[in-house]
């Protein structure tokens, strides 16, 4: 992998160890597209393609991100989580999981135009949480190497980010994996922005202590005060 991003396990906690900025990423998608195959391939760099009903498993690992290190959680969910009609329902499993989370990978297969098109609600769900339009999001056309049963045409795919404001990737989960690092380091990156940016703000300004008057300074303006007062007419004697 580059030298800009590294995998490395989470250590034991122990009284002296700083724990990093904390990245929060989640990825979102309709059933059986390969949310959970994605994220073990770019953790471990193995693929593995069957799993069992995904039940929305947490990922952690620490991770340098342009020479930084920062632990990175990844947050699995499951393929029947829906939108909601109304943000009301905060409390309901996909509004829980895109408040925590500060970066998004929007997942659909290129086999299956039915989660193609629980991209675009999943996205503006996403915006009506986050209003700032600050969360990154990627949108990835998975099992790019399933050609022969492709419904999902690329320009497809290409279009929709554009008119949502996002990137887009093609991707082969089980092909290639440096396109699937591509997607979580680009979003990594993006987020750490986010942390820059968020720092900066809060900074608080340095108030300037006021100037100490020069002692030269303080002894012209006496002499200047003496001047004025001899020059200044004697008043009358009252008679």
């Amino acid at each position: 992998m580059s030298g800009h991003f590294l995998l490395a396990p989470i250590p034991e906690s122990s009284s002296d160890y700083l724990l990093p900025k904390d990245i929060k990423l989640a990825v979102l998608g309709a059933s059986r597209v390969g949310k959970s195959a994605m994220i073990v391939r770019f953790l471990t760099k193995r693929f593995i393609g069957d799993y069992e009903p995904n039940t929305g498993k947490l990922y952690s690992r620490l991770v340098y991100v342009e020479g930084d290190q920062v632990s990175l959680q990844i947050q699995d969910t499951p393929g029947g989580i829906q939108v909601q009609d109304s943000l009301t329902q905060a409390g309901d499993p996909l509004s829980k999981c895109v408040q925590w989370a500060e970066g998004f990978l929007l997942v659909y297969s290129i086999t299956d135009y039915d989660s193609y098109l629980a991209i675009r609600p999943l996205h503006q769900h996403i915006r009506k949480v986050h209003p700032d339009s600050r969360a990154p999001v990627v949108i990835v056309g998975n099992k790019g190497d399933l050609l022969h049963a492709r419904q999902v045409q690329t320009r497809e795919g290409v279009q929709l980010a554009n008119e949502l404001g996002s990137l887009f990737l093609e991707v082969s989960t089980s092909e290639n994996y440096e396109d699937v690092c591509d997607a979580f380091r680009h979003l990594c990156r993006e987020v750490s922005k986010l942390h820059n940016l968020g720092a900066e703000r809060r900074r608080v300004p340095v108030v300037p202590r006021p100037r100490s008057p020069n002692m030269q300074d303080l002894k012209r303006r006496f002499k200047q005060a003496l001047s004025s007062k001899a020059k200044a007419p004697s008043a009358p004697a009252l008679g």
